[in-house]
């Protein structure tokens, strides 16, 4: 079984279709990079699989429990104690770290395993400890976000997400708000989380990231999948006349 599947879904905003028929399956391990020029609709996919957006339709399963479903033509939308146990499903990164200005980086990390997890004080702090060591962030926990660079923010969010032990990763343009050195302090932590076969979609720009680290790419626009392979092979020998025009652009 999957631990994230899609089937068919779609999502409009008025009359403007974003999402026209997504199809995507995600196993445990695998790394799923998301391309596709601004507009294509990889955020409102990933907005609609965190819970952030609302699908008009189509399938979305975490490990089997619906998030949305299809019966008889109508959309069927979790209940509020089937919404809370996906939730614990997925973890999420967005591109301009939402990090709480007022929270220093400990309580940042702390705050949804204490209050929402239920974890205690302790074993959270612990935890968190261990985090910012992975990040490179050792001595930081007493610091506030302004106090740190835009990278230093970046993993503080990813450490943050992975304070509440999700299943899959989701990371929207993590890099999209940083300069290149410090894109590359980024890319390093999620280089290394791949390396430990965490699961993880990434919405990125970096097209050379995601054929180096992805185990799949897929490539969006208006609205559909136009293609979807291999990293390396989707990335080196682009089969569609669009995939291959949007490549050259951003190589």
């Amino acid at each position: 079984m999957a631990l994230l599947e899609i089937n068919h879904l779609q999502k409009s905003f008025g009359s403007l279709n974003v999402l026209k028929d997504i199809n995507l399956q995600v196993e445990e391990g695998q790394v799923i990079a998301v391309i596709g020029p601004s507009g294509s609709g990889k955020s409102t996919m990933l907005r609609c699989a965190t819970t952030l957006e609302q699908a008009d339709a189509g399938d979305i399963y975490y490990d089997g429990e619906p998030l949305i479903h299809m019966v008889n033509g109508e959309a069927v939308r979790a209940d509020k104690q089937q919404l809370k146990k996906i939730r614990s499903f997925f973890g999420l990164v967005f591109q301009d770290y939402n990090l709480f200005p007022h929270f220093t980086v400990m309580r940042n990390i702390t705050e949804a395993p204490v209050h929402v997890a239920g974890v205690s004080k302790e074993k959270a702090e612990e935890r968190a400890l261990q985090l910012l060591a992975t990040m490179g962030l050792s001595g930081k926990e007493n610091y506030y976000p302004s106090q740190l660079s835009g990278g230093q923010q970046q993993r503080v969010a990813i450490a943050r997400a992975l304070a509440m032990d999700p299943k899959i990763l989701f990371f929207d343009e993590p890099t999209s708000a940083l300069d290149p050195e410090l894109t590359q302090e980024v890319l390093k932590v999620i280089r290394g989380l791949a390396e430990q076969h965490m699961t993880m979609v990434i919405v990125t720009h970096e097209m050379s990231f995601a054929r180096d680290v992805a185990d799949e790419i897929i490539f969006m626009d208006g609205g559909v999948i136009v293609e979807q392979g291999p990293a390396k092979q989707l990335i080196e020998d682009p089969q569609t006349e669009r995939l291959q025009s949007f490549l050259h652009r951003m190589l």
